[in-house]
């Protein structure tokens, strides 16, 4: 036994230091010394029973931690995940990518093989640096005790600095065991993007007083920077009459969707995405994700549209446009800089006039976007996933939602007048995410002195990943209501097929698709230490959501639907 101190006890001390309540993880033979100095201090070890599942739970408590440190500077909004080894963290993958697409702040650490022994090539060997590197901000591995200190400092520092996102940081089990008298290093703060270049904002500023009907896209880099960067692009809307949407695949609510002048998120839909996007000016303010998910046959942006890009992300401005105006720097204050600058070149009878062209767009949309989620299942006794969205709003509208609903997704977007910090999805597409995200959000809630409701609203595809995440929320005593929204397919592949090959589902097999015979998601949950209940029809809905909400702990409504 080690007596002494050692890297492992100066690896949890750095993260205690560093405002760390929880490491997200998966036990193995080169974790255990962080195990053990994990056990013996003040941090809590939140067991998954998979990799994927510790991510996803760290990424969502991340996500969520954001939010809370835009109103308490004294919040680290940073999730740790400990996985192991090689295998661990080649399980941990899928959710590392969708951390990298969301932006969530995440210092993921692995065990490794002692330096010394690794030529031998036990089992569970691999390169793990390598490995983690492309979903990564940065990636590097610990092989010196000496090192560990700066290199903790470093991956916080990198975590949290604008654009953020992961961190992988390999600690090899004999640097782990190995006596220092080193101590943590002390963090510091962390820097914005800055207000961008004043020659590019004022170039900007006369574009925009230029245009005949602007549009605004604001994306989640929005969200990300805080409260103050939502309401100012809600200011700089009003004072240009600038029409608004959210980006393709928004994971974040980055307007009030109850304002006057926003229309809708846009749909990954090549006409219907062409459509609202065909105007002679548009501003895309932190975008990331918008474009179709296969490719499209026409620009979705016109050549002649003058493009103005803003975002702490530079690699995202001009990316798939040209950009007219480029500015880097923190969404918020960007905005905030743009709305100084137009106020003085635009006229009220401008902004009147581009209100009109907002209203008639506005009144094209409503009805397109009030049929989505309501199917064409007349006689089908089950609830249309409108249905299911519009009475989870009436029963939790306040609640606060961690989405992976995929094809429901839209419904629930269209439907639901979501406020700001109120709602995460996920941004990266694959499928595992959300249920996991959802118990890390959770536990984050729980910290708040006024916690809100969590609903985890999960397709069965997505639920079916990982319903051992379950077991997680219910040993560690989490309060959390999942609603699975639940058609017994694969959905999304049926309508990609049509989209793709043409035809109709009677052309098709759907091969691997439907989900024959069904899964049992009442025991299932059951199983792992929820209280569940299949809801059967639409009149069963509020009924089952109310009483969930009511109890403390994990449950899980297992809601039918149909398509």
């Amino acid at each position: 036994m080690t007596a002494g101190y050692t890297g492992a006890d100066l690896f949890a001390d750095a993260l205690e230091s560093y405002g760390v309540d929880y490491v997200f993880g998966n036990p193995g033979t080169t974790e255990l010394p962080i195990i053990e100095s994990i056990g013996t201090s003040d941090l809590e070890y939140i067991l998954g029973l998979h990799e994927d599942i510790a991510v996803g739970m760290a990424s969502g408590y991340a996500q969520t931690r954001r939010y809370h440190a835009h109103h308490d500077e004294s919040i680290t909004p940073v999730g740790v995940a400990n996985l192991h080894i090689a295998p661990g963290l080649a399980h941990g993958l899928g959710n590392l990518y969708a951390a990298k697409i969301t932006g969530a702040p995440l210092v993921v650490t692995a065990g490794n093989h002692s330096t010394d022994f690794r030529h031998e090539e036990p089992i569970l060997s691999g390169e793990l640096v390598g490995m983690a590197e492309q979903f990564c901000k940065w990636s590097d591995e610990v092989l010196d005790v000496a090192a560990l200190p700066t290199m903790l400092r470093r991956a916080f520092r990198v975590a949290m600095t604008p654009p953020t996102g992961p961190v992988f940081l390999g600690l090899p089990l004999d640097v782990m065991l190995a006596e220092t008298d080193a101590e943590p290093e002390r963090l510091g703060p962390i820097p914005n993007a800055g207000g961008g270049d004043p020659a590019q904002l004022e170039r900007a500023a006369d574009l925009l007083a230029e245009a005949e009907n602007p549009v605004l896209v604001v994306g989640d880099h929005v969200a990300r920077s805080g409260a103050d960067a939502v309401a100012a692009a809600v200011d700089l809307a009003e004072a240009t009459g600038a029409r608004v949407h959210g980006e393709i695949l928004s994971s974040e609510v980055d307007f009030p969707t109850d304002h006057d002048q926003w229309v809708s998120y846009i749909p990954p839909n090549e006409d219907l995405a062409r459509t609202l996007l065909d105007t002679d000016t548009v501003v895309f303010a932190g975008c990331s994700t918008n474009t179709t998910l296969t490719r499209h046959e026409e620009a979705l942006v016109d050549s002649e549209t003058t493009c103005i890009h803003l975002s702490d992300d530079d690699w995202q401005v001009g990316k798939n446009q040209p950009a007219d105006a480029a500015i880097v720097g923190d969404p918020g204050l960007i905005l905030q800089g743009l709305l100084e600058r137009v106020r003085e070149r635009i006229s009220d009878a401008t902004v009147e006039e581009r209100l009109e062209h907002v209203d008639a767009v506005k009144a094209m949309a409503e009805p397109k976007l009030s049929e989505m989620g309501t199917g064409d299942a007349e006689d089908d006794p089950r609830a249309s996933k409108a249905e299911l969205v519009d009475a989870m709003e009436r029963v939790a509208g306040d609640a606060y939602v961690v989405d992976e609903g995929i094809t429901s997704k839209y419904a629930m977007l269209a439907r639901w007048d979501l406020a700001p910090e109120q709602y995460i999805s996920n941004k990266g597409g694959g499928l595992g995410y959300g249920l996991p995200a959802s118990v890390g959000a959770a536990i984050a809630e729980s910290q708040r002195d006024d916690p809100r409701d969590v609903v985890g609203f999960i397709g069965d595809g997505s639920y079916l990943y990982y319903p051992h995440a379950i077991y997680s929320a219910a040993r560690h005593g989490v309060d959390l209501t999942v609603v699975i929204s639940d058609n017994r397919n694969y959905r999304i592949l049926k309508d990609n097929t049509l989209k793709l090959m043409g035809g109709t589902e009677d052309d098709y097999a759907f091969t691997g698709i439907d989900f024959e015979p069904a899964v049992d998601f009442v025991q299932n949950a059951q199983s792992h230490g929820a209280r569940a209940e299949r809801v059967e029809s639409p009149d069963g809905i509020e009924r089952a959501l109310e009483d969930a909400l009511a109890r403390e702990g994990v449950d899980v409504l297992d809601v039918l639907v149909h398509d």
